[in-house]
């Protein structure tokens, strides 16, 4: 009877961790649906709430089962259900990516108030990531929206205030004096600002970690795109340092840990 126990106290730990899972997932492709309208309609200047979602072509407002995240998508096979328009397999990668790294930021934080900041944080530099290598610009709105969660994050955790406050700082004056030096040629004004606000959400040594994680790959890949694709030697560094800051905000603390204890005998 034990046993039988165990094991249905253990099935039904599992379907509740498959549950949560799925739950997690869904919201997360929800989001990512409304992330396409953020990534198209924000650089056209364009209300993301007002405007009904529509084709680009013909101009068919789409019904509320045309805009089921991936499902719709699959079933459409790709093409508006109007004129057959071929629609971007951005829709879908944005809606699959998203709802992953809210499952995989899940799995890592738990429940928490850090998930919830974490997810929309990733949420936000997706969107970030997208229209900055498209356009070269980083939407002031969405740098505004992370310093939002900062707000809350700092709330939410008074007794470290001065580390998110730091983190504020750490990045962004340096890298403020670099833009008034090169004239903005060495630095964009918008990752000045979404370093700023980055750092009031993960604090001073996350933020830190952040920006060099994506130097490092803003460096490493957009070398491998200029080789093999003849990429202009202009980059746009926010898709780089939005990764950088998705890593540290997960995994900084242990990053940072291990190179102390490695590196330095700490």
């Amino acid at each position: 009877m034990n046993i039988l126990n165990l094991l249905i106290k253990g099935g039904i730990y599992i379907l509740s961790c498959v549950l949560i899972t799925v739950i997690v997932f869904l919201y997360g492709i929800t989001i990512g649906s409304f992330l396409n309208v953020c990534i198209y309609r924000i650089p056209k200047k364009e209300s993301v709430v007002v405007v009904r979602s529509h084709c680009m072509k013909c101009g068919y407002q789409l019904k509320w089962y045309d805009l089921i995240p991936l499902f719709s998508y699959l079933f459409l096979r790709g093409r508006c259900r109007k004129c057959g328009e071929k629609i971007s397999i951005q829709y879908p990668i944005i809606e699959a990516f998203n709802g992953v790294m809210y499952v995989l930021i899940f799995m890592f934080t738990g429940l928490s108030i850090n998930t919830l900041l974490y997810c929309l944080l990733s949420s936000a530099l997706t969107v970030i990531a997208v229209i900055d290598f498209r356009t070269y610009e980083i939407p002031f709105g969405i740098n505004i929206f992370i310093g939002c969660l900062g707000v809350i994050r700092v709330a939410t955790d008074l007794s470290h205030w001065t580390d998110y406050l730091i983190g504020f700082f750490s990045v962004s004056v340096p890298l403020y004096l670099l833009y008034i030096v090169t004239k903005g040629r060495g630095i964009g004004g918008g990752d000045v600002k979404l370093m700023a606000v980055s750092g009031f959400l993960i604090g001073w040594k996350c933020n830190i970690l952040a920006f060099v994680l994506g130097c490092i790959l803003g460096s490493v890949i957009h070398m491998i795109r200029m080789r093999v694709s003849k990429a202009e030697h202009v980059l746009a560094m926010g898709p780089y340092l939005s990764a950088g800051i998705m890593i540290a905000a997960l995994w900084g603390e242990a990053l940072i840990d291990w190179y102390l204890r490695i590196f330095l005998n700490l």
